[in-house]
């Protein structure tokens, strides 16, 4: 068509309305809308201007969001008064909806407007939610202290006391923290008094509430109120006696007196509250005189009077009265029982009836009789009277010295008397015996430990097991051991004294401690003898090791000589005088050495000799062993004894010359322990003498090799093999005599060439002949 054709379409286009569709116009989108997260659902989020190009009807205008689930009404259109082809659409927010700019902080909303025959325009509005004012609870409910509020004692129940928000905003939520309290917090946070109001008979009394306020977004605060209840300053209705008894003669009119209650407080009224419809008596409300409404006989009436304010009828207390209208002819009443004995045991229970009596008179029941108890003051305080009830007032404890000093006994008189005049009275005479209930246990000592030594003699005293028991009479107790006394248990316990004994040996290398149960079991505490309790305690008993001494004997060292009995007699020879450590047992002797052919014998301390039918003189070396303790904890020390026994007649040779030697006493010490061997000072003594015999042996010897290198020819045929044995012995026993001193020789034997015997030194090698 060219380049003319098409502009003339075009200008055909423009000027010919009707013939081409014209688009909806929304001239205020795209924008972005900014909305508080703190906004009330129903407000306006934006509006929008809608335009059209003709006025025949309202458009069409939708909303939809990315978003699924958006909090937006659908359009609401409305239309401009200025201008009929303008139009407004109205965005709101729906009921119920809830704002999070933590979760979503910005809707896209898509509105599509079409107007009618126009074209459909679509456009963008950004809603972004902001986060909302910080939620804060207001001063000085927001303070560590909180707010306080005071109020009196006497407000109406449920009044409102506080408020945690003067004007409360919607959708706040509020909790009670604490639970401990009478008043109510209400869920617009009105704080009520309790339910029953407060107590006014309290002094002050001081409640904490503490309250946390929440909003729909989460948003808290919390906060204290303190309420202070003060003592109201208006006085209570009371009864100064609640409780009051009027006896009063028969034949009294109608409208008089019978008497008169009084109640303090303010605009006192009084009123009778039973019996509902009152037939005999009637009170004044203003003065509380209470009169007769008919001639009175002999009757019994109970009436219950109100006192209240008439300005606060919630304030007011309540009496009783009885009334009792006596006969002019009584007699003295008879009871059943005349005489009230009786056993009761010390844990019967305050409030307990003992007796009833059962008392008549001559004109009527027990209507017009009175009951009291009369007695020492510790009977009235311990009983008491409910009408012809004799009742337990206070615990009958048997097991206290003020019980004991009564004697376990009450003693008391019931005085019953009958209206009317004159006055008529019965006395009933009562006695009470309180009998003994084992109630408790007995108790273990607090400490039981016990220190003895190991030396500690038979029946010594290691300790008291002191238990107690709060039965009377009290520590009324025996005592016992479990398992009994032996060789595991070398103890016993005094049944009565609880005293602890030893009786068996002890030794604290075998046993340091003994652990012993010890029964505690009471007597005497019930009158049922077979009711006994017990408790079973433990006792330690640690040893005390004693260090022992070895004994020690004086001298250690002996040289004896006695003439031999006749044989088969008893020969004392000599009696050892050792001694022990103070505390030891008895020391004990035993021959350890020196006596193979058994002719000694040892008698506690005595060393005894039993003659044989030797000829010839024979020395004795003994050794013998004192020793101490036993087992583990044995000490011993040896004695030394160079017994030289002299026959009845021994033959001297004629030609031989005795050379006597004095021996010189040594003091030696002799110990001999289990675990170390160490050397005997005798023992060294012995073998330093011995070294100096061998020296002297060998100059015996070499002297005797000189003589023979200068006459052996002559020697040996003077003299047989045998003479010069004999001669060399002799040299060598008188050597030896000289030398030798009594402790060095160990040990005995005969020569099998000539019988001869002689001592001799198991280590030296030295002989000395006998």
């Amino acid at each position: 068509m060219g380049m003319h054709g098409h502009l003339t379409f075009l200008l055909l286009s423009l000027y010919a309305p009707g013939i081409f569709v014209t688009a909806t116009v929304l001239p205020d989108l795209p924008r972005v809308v900014a909305l508080s997260e703190d906004t009330v659902p129903g407000s306006r989020v934006a509006e929008v201007t809608v335009s059209c190009s003709n006025s025949s009807s309202s458009p069409n205008v939708t909303l939809d969001s990315i978003e699924p689930s958006h909090p937006f009404n659908s359009i609401a259109i409305s239309s401009d008064p200025t201008d009929a082809t303008t139009f407004r659409a109205e965005v709101t927010l729906r009921a119920g909806a809830e704002l999070d700019a933590r979760q979503v902080n910005q809707y896209t909303l898509i509105l599509r407007a079409a107007c009618p025959g126009e074209g459909e325009v679509e456009e963008r509005l950004f809603v972004q939610v902001t986060a909302g004012h910080v939620f804060r609870c207001d001063s000085p409910f927001a303070s560590a202290e909180g707010d306080v509020v005071q109020v009196l004692a006497d407000v109406a129940p449920r009044t409102p006391l506080y408020a945690v928000l003067p004007q409360p905003l919607g959708g706040l939520t509020f909790r009670l923290r604490n639970r401990n309290t009478p008043l109510t917090l209400t869920r617009r946070g009105l704080v009520l008094a309790p339910d029953n109001g407060f107590d006014p008979s309290k002094d002050t009394q001081t409640f904490r509430l503490e309250i946390e306020v929440m909003d729909r977004h989460g948003h808290n605060c919390s906060g204290a109120v303190r309420v202070e209840v003060l003592p109201s300053h208006r006085p209570r209705v009371t009864f100064p006696e609640p409780h009051r008894a009027v006896s009063v003669t028969e034949g009294i009119g109608p409208r008089e007196v019978v008497t008169q209650v009084h109640a303090r407080g303010d605009n006192v009224r009084y009123a009778i509250l039973a019996p509902v419809a009152p037939t005999l008596f009637t009170i004044d409300e203003v003065t509380g005189e209470i009169r007769s409404t008919r001639r009175l006989q002999v009757t019994r009436a109970h009436l219950l009077i109100r006192a209240y304010n008439a300005l606060h009828p919630d304030d007011h207390a309540t009496a009783t009265v009885n009334i009792t209208v006596q006969g002019t002819n009584c007699q003295a009443p008879r009871c059943v029982p005349a005489i009230f004995v009786s056993q009761v045991p010390e844990t019967v229970s305050p409030g307990s009836t003992l007796v009833t009596l059962r008392c008549t008179d001559s004109t009527s029941t027990d209507g017009c009789l009175h009951y009291a108890l009369e007695g020492p003051p510790s009977s009235r305080s311990h009983f008491c009277m409910e009408g012809p009830q004799l009742k337990v007032n206070t615990s009958l404890d048997y097991d206290s010295e003020t019980m004991a000093a009564l004697g376990f006994q009450f003693t008391a008189t019931i005085v019953v008397t009958v209206g009317g005049q004159p006055l008529q009275s019965t006395r009933v005479p009562v006695l009470v015996t309180v009998t003994p209930v084992n109630e408790f246990r007995p108790a273990c000592p607090s400490s039981a430990t016990f220190t003895v030594p190991e030396t500690a003699a038979f029946n010594s005293v290691v300790g008291r097991v002191a238990g107690t028991d709060r039965d009377y009479p009290l520590d009324s107790l025996e005592y016992s051991l479990e398992g009994g006394s032996g060789p595991a248990q070398p103890f016993s316990i005094d049944r009565r004294t609880g005293e602890i004994r030893v009786v068996g040996p002890l030794d604290s290398q075998q046993q340091k401690s003994y652990r012993l149960v010890v029964q505690l079991t009471d007597t005497h505490n019930d009158l049922d003898p077979r009711k006994r309790q017990s408790r079973v305690c433990d006792v330690s008993v640690r040893l005390q090791a004693v260090l022992d001494q070895l004994p020690v004997c004086i001298p250690e060292v002996q040289e004896l000589r006695i003439t031999a009995g006749s044989p088969g007699s008893r020969q004392p020879v000599t009696r050892l005088a050792c001694h022990g450590s103070p505390d030891s047992s008895v020391l004990t002797y035993t021959i350890v050495g020196g006596n193979e052919d058994g002719r000694f014998r040892l008698e506690g301390n005595t060393l005894i000799y039993l003659p044989s039918g030797r000829t010839s003189p024979h020395p004795f070396v003994l050794l013998v062993e004192v020793w101490a303790g036993s087992g583990a904890r044995r000490r011993s020390s040896v004695v030394a004894l160079v017994v030289h026994v002299t026959p009845r007649s021994t033959p001297v040779p004629p030609s031989t010359t005795t050379q006597h030697t004095t021996l010189q006493k040594e003091p030696l010490v002799v110990l001999q322990t289990e675990a170390v061997w160490h050397p005997p000072a005798w023992f060294v003594a012995v073998l330093t003498i011995s070294g100096a015999l061998l020296l002297a042996t060998l100059g015996c010897i070499g002297r005797n090799l000189l003589c023979s290198n200068w006459a052996p020819g002559k020697l040996f045929l003077a003299q047989s093999s045998w003479d010069v044995v004999e001669h060399s012995r002799g040299k060598e026993e008188q050597g030896n005599q000289h030398a030798s001193s009594p402790g060095q020789f160990d040990g005995h034997a005969q020569d099998p060439g000539s019988g001869r015997d002689y001592l001799f030194h198991s280590v030296s090698g030295a002989r000395r002949w006998i």
